[in-house]
């Protein structure tokens, strides 16, 4: 949480509230970079685009990150957790879908298995990278990290289950003789998916909301509206207006990511990668800004807001990515390969289990992030060098 006296800078003040300073505001580079990214992103659709404006492109994705990011915790801090973090994975990862499928209608030899490359790699970077970071910063600024293990551990159980469902079991059916679903399994899978992930978030906003509450070191529930007593939430008018920008930076963000992927297909073959680690730096994009949002709060000792949103864009990219994937597969050429490789179910498995004594104790040191990080590393090195 922010020190007494200070408000933390994502959060706009009253007097930012005010014409004049909503005026300032509407200057500021953050409200700009959405529209300049959509701008940008409107000028290099579907074209051929020369090296350097490529230059220009990624930058302006980088800012359009930041920017998403920026008001991801506005809309965070008006709303109150745990849904501010619920807002920000299902915006990013419904979008995420539709990055999926327009590569998938492009076609191409990794088209059959881009959605497993892609959510696996979310899966991996979310459960291991953003919780191992967000683990890593919070013990290494306050000692421990501590957190309510009841409802990360609902979270952590959820999406291992919605893992093993969509992209274990297909490598091990034979209805199909690649490592893919039939019909009634697909429709099997989608619709577990969407149970599961309804059920959790009704668990998580309704039912058990306080299992989802930052908790202080002595474990005690933070029960205000934004888990931060120390700065005035936004206005209605500032949350709104930070609601349509999220998304537009959110849109901004993919659409240039497609723009830039025939350059980074290309940089992937000319380094000799394989096509499916096309779908790993896809999933880095798209999940950037739920990164910086998670080290954003491990740094104000809101590890629990950082768990939310690793966890639950893990489920999220995972209960609504498959079901979509499943209902376009109908239009898509082509097969649906969901299964996941030997060295891919190993690193499933000992992150489910590692995850599992991470969480247990509700509170972790730098090792468990470390851990959790490592196994990141693993994930990197073998999808560059099966």
């Amino acid at each position: 949480m922010s020190e007494p006296g200070r408000t933390d800078p994502a959060e706009p003040t009253a007097e930012a509230m005010t014409p004049a300073g909503r005026g300032r505001l509407f200057a500021d580079w953050r409200f700009l970079a959405p529209l300049v990214a959509v701008a940008v992103m409107a000028a290099t659709w579907g074209r051929d685009v020369p090296s350097l404006l490529l230059v220009v492109v990624a930058v302006v994705l980088g800012a359009s990150v930041l920017a998403a990011v920026y008001h991801a915790e506005v809309v965070a801090h008006r709303v109150g957790e745990p849904f501010g973090s619920l807002l920000l994975a299902v915006a990013v990862t419904v979008i995420e879908v539709g990055l999926i499928v327009t590569l998938m209608v492009a076609g191409g030899s990794g088209a059959a298995s881009l959605a497993r490359d892609t959510v696996f790699a979310a899966v991996m970077i979310t459960c291991n990278g953003i919780l191992g970071l967000s683990l890593l910063i919070g013990a290494s600024k306050f000692r421990l990290a501590v957190f309510n293990a009841e409802g990360t551990g609902a979270a952590l159980s959820t999406v291992a289950t919605l893992a093993v469902v969509c992209l274990v079991l297909p490598t091990f059916t034979t209805a199909r003789s690649g490592p893919e679903f039939s019909p009634a399994q697909l429709t099997f899978a989608a619709a577990a998916s969407l149970t599961l992930y309804a059920a959790f978030v009704s668990t998580q906003t309704v039912r058990h909301r306080d299992f989802f509450l930052p908790v202080t070191a002595d474990g005690k529930v933070v029960n205000d509206a934004d888990g931060d007593d120390h700065a005035d939430p936004p206005t209605n008018s500032a949350a709104v207006t930070s609601v349509v920008l999220l998304l537009v930076a959110l849109v901004a963000v993919v659409g240039l990511a497609k723009v830039l992927s025939p350059a980074i297909e290309a940089t992937v073959a000319d380094f000799g990668l394989p096509h499916g680690f096309v779908g790993v730096v896809i999933a880095l994009l798209v999940l950037l800004p739920e990164t910086l949002a998670a080290s954003n709060a491990a740094r104000r000792n809101r590890i629990q807001v950082s768990l939310n949103l690793a966890l639950g864009s893990a489920m999220a990219s995972i209960g609504l990515t498959i079901p979509a994937i499943a209902l376009t597969s109908i239009w898509l050429p082509g097969p649906l390969q969901l299964g996941l490789g030997g060295n891919q179910i190993v690193l499933l498995a000992i992150t489910i289990v590692v995850a599992i004594l991470t969480v247990v104790p509700g509170r972790a040191t730098r090792l468990q992030g470390l851990v959790h990080l490592i196994l990141l590393g693993a994930f990197l090195l073998l999808a560059a060098n099966p």
